[in-house]
């Protein structure tokens, strides 16, 4: 039996765990029912659940005296990036290459999958590295959470996205403007190209940007930036690859042509109406709030010089609405999926998330289930990740406590299982 103690073991990603191996749980929360099953033990087999029954004490793996949850999913992160002073975005953009964001980037998904999100969905990155990251995870050369991936994210013409904001003339002309293959479309025969290239490029799921945004270097962060026809066409061609949409999305009538087209889901939704409300209860559309990023952008506004003079206004004016409009959506009924866009803040703080859904009226356990049951319904994975039961992915974290009584205590994750391999403990 291994006995957690202080020593840490890791294990690198890809590496088979033993064949068979027991997990002796103190607790486990059945996120299905809403409740704890005491002195449970884990069967796992093949890095997946075989079977979970009354404990003998005599398990692998000891958590008997931790609270046993399935694996967090995080619906909306950037794992190929993270935020730096302006100055230091600046320089970056002149100095370095894809290459040296990439090797930043393996700390960045060691830190998430550390911090007990064993899955997440990376919303957009350009250069296919995020889609270069998903595939080193698979074949174990770094440790990370499993990953679904955007690709290059969608916009418009100097919209949220755009590659080429904030560039001079000169930059522009040498590096030629943007199209189709670089996520940047203007009519909608340009908009099925771009999903296509998406497809070419090993992609899961196709992100546009229905709005402007904070920390694009344009002066709006909230304007509708597709039309009708545009969004019309995008959710058809992603419809035809088996794509779901997700759309980021700030001011209410970008959202609401983005739900009417037929999006999954929205991504923000600052500035949410009743209208928006509503179209989220007719289609389905599912809304990941990403309060985090609203608190850390509204936070660093206040600092001289972090942000651009374009993004800090708009940081000072979207980030503090992000939590109250989590809680009229609640409120109001709206199906809600866990997402913090880790990489706007620090990569391996996302389950702060919990603690401000908690805050902003969220039940505990609601908000454990928009990071297991409701996530990967939105993934379209609920029948193998978000719950831990016969046949689901042997996806497990603990932590000392009860988080049902303090959220908190999913900042202090002690034990992550992701496939039936051991990260942390």
């Amino acid at each position: 039996m291994v006995k957690l103690g202080a020593a840490s073991l890791v294990l690198v990603a890809g590496t088979a765990g033993a064949a068979t191996q027991t997990v002796d749980c103190g607790r486990l929360l059945d996120v299905k029912a809403g409740v704890w099953r005491e002195s449970v033990t884990i069967q796992v087999e093949n890095g997946a659940v075989k079977s979970i029954e009354a404990t003998t004490g005599k398990g692998d793996v000891d958590l008997s005296g931790m609270s046993c949850m399935p694996g967090f999913i995080d619906m909306h992160v950037h794992l190929t990036t993270q935020t730096k002073p302006q100055i230091d975005v600046l320089r970056g953009q002149v100095t370095l290459d894809a290459i040296d964001r990439a090797y930043d980037s393996v700390a960045y998904a060691e830190r998430t999958l550390k911090a007990g999100f064993t899955t997440v969905r990376d919303l957009g990155a350009n250069e296919g590295l995020n889609i270069a990251m998903k595939r080193a995870i698979n074949t174990g050369a770094i440790v990370g959470p499993r990953m679904f991936t955007a690709g290059k994210t969608i916009a418009t013409t100097g919209g949220h996205a755009d590659p080429s904001n904030g560039q001079s003339r000169e930059l522009r002309h040498l590096h030629g403007t943007p199209g189709p293959q670089e996520g940047v479309i203007n009519t909608p025969d340009e908009a099925r190209q771009a999903v296509r290239a998406r497809y070419q490029e090993g992609a899961d799921v196709i992100k546009i940007t229905a709005t402007g945004g904070v920390l694009s270097q344009a002066a709006n962060g909230m304007n509708a930036q597709f039309d009708d026809a545009e969004l019309k066409a995008l959710v058809a061609a992603a419809r035809d690859y088996g794509f779901k949409v997700a759309a980021h999305a700030h001011g209410a009538e970008g959202m609401k042509r983005a739900l009417k087209a037929g999006v999954d889901s929205i991504e923000h939704g600052t500035f949410m109406d009743d209208e928006a409300i509503a179209l989220f209860k007719k289609t389905g559309g599912w809304y990941v709030p990403t309060i985090s990023a609203g608190r850390y952008v509204a936070d660093k506004a206040k600092e001289p010089n972090y942000y651009s003079p374009l993004v800090q206004p708009k940081a000072a004016a979207i980030g503090p609405q992000i939590q109250g409009t989590f809680a009229r959506a609640y409120k109001a009924g709206v199906k809600i999926a866990f997402g913090t866009d880790a990489g706007v803040f620090p990569h391996g703080e996302n389950a702060k998330e919990f603690a401000y859904m908690v805050e902003a009226g969220m039940p505990a356990l609601e908000a454990i289930r928009a990071a297991t049951l409701g996530a990967a319904s939105l993934l379209g994975q609920a029948n193998r990740l978000g719950s831990l039961e016969a046949g689901y992915a042997a996806d497990i974290v603990a932590v000392a406590g009860d988080p049902l009584k303090d959220i908190t205590l999913l900042q202090k994750v002690g034990f992550v299982m992701k496939d039936g391999v051991i990260y942390k403990q």
